[in-house]
């Protein structure tokens, strides 16, 4: 039987190669099938097919021996190292299976690379040195799929609700700071809407139209204020550096700007006032619950960041 190119494409390159292995290594077409689990039927059925593609005799059968062809034996020689090379590369991947080893990539705020990663990343690598890093520090929501990520960090309300979300950090306090020089400059406001009357540093979402509305509970109700301000950044760090220089009024949460407090950088404003939300969480599919990089970046981060 002649086979044409249109027919080679639509077959299995590799088919019949197992067969034609375990013949040229047992010598027998009965021994291969006893190796393959198959009959011994099935094993002489794919040789034929893999000679008939080849257009190529590869082994040599009488009634008492089966020995390679030429063709055969060119084939074994160069078809038995790379057979080699991949089950040993597939028995490494099995052995690996549960062993924390790879890359792992990672989507996080910039305002989680301070309170989450810079304590947790050392230990991690000391405990896991086979496992690399990556961090793509990103404020905007990420769709991991598409950037190719593992996980992700962000603050719990805006992780996806199809994804397992682990807590990092405790919830955040949200307020609003000055700096003592704007203070002093424009005067201090006492309730939520005298912010009207201020310069504020507002915030927007990378990937958002709109800007972020400052959040505030009063007399029980919680509402939201658009705050009014003639600079606005879509990075949450950048915001508060602003704020300590004066520029304006801020709207942070309470572990962001805690240095910037207790060195009186920054001061709380509206203390009475802010909504108590949830903190960071590390967030990825359904599917990927039982990956041991991911399962060991976890083990690590709430350790240390529990403590």
């Amino acid at each position: 039987m002649k086979f044409t190119i249109q027919d080679m494409a639509r077959i299995d390159k590799f088919s019949g190669l197992s067969e034609f292995l375990a013949v040229a290594d047992h010598a027998s077409f009965r021994a291969a099938a006893a190796q393959l689990g198959v009959i011994r039927a099935a094993v002489s059925q794919a040789v034929r097919a893999l000679e008939d593609r080849l257009g190529r005799r590869l082994f040599q059968r009488t009634t008492r021996s089966i020995a390679l062809t030429d063709a055969g034996s060119q084939l074994l020689a160069t078809l038995r190292p790379a057979a080699d090379q991949i089950g040993h590369t597939l028995d490494q991947l099995a052995g690996d299976a549960d062993r924390p080893v790879g890359h792992l990539r990672l989507t996080v705020p910039r305002i989680a690379v301070d309170l989450a990663l810079a304590p947790v990343l050392p230990e991690f690598r000391s405990r896991f040195p086979e496992i690399s890093i990556e961090l793509n520090v990103d404020d905007a929501s990420v769709d991991l799929a598409s950037r190719h990520c593992d996980a992700g960090i962000r603050i719990g309300e805006w992780v996806e609700r199809d994804m397992v979300a682990v807590k990092l950090t405790g919830g955040f306090q949200w307020m609003v700071v000055a700096a003592p020089a704007y203070l002093a400059r424009c005067g201090q406001p006492l309730r939520p809407r005298d912010l009207l009357d201020h310069e504020c540093i507002r915030y927007r979402f990378p990937t958002a139209a709109s800007v972020f509305r400052w959040e505030f509970v009063e007399a029980g109700e919680t509402f939201t204020l658009d705050a009014p301000g003639r600079v606005t950044v879509n990075d949450h760090v950048s915001m508060v550096a602003l704020a300590r220089h004066g520029l304006g009024l801020a709207y942070s949460a309470d572990l962001v700007v805690r240095r910037d407090i207790e060195s009186g950088a920054l001061l709380q404003i509206l203390r009475d006032f802010g909504p108590r939300k949830q903190g960071l969480y590390l967030y990825f599919p359904a599917t990927a619950r039982h990956e041991p990089k991911l399962r060991a970046f976890i083990e690590v981060a709430t350790d240390v960041l529990r403590k």
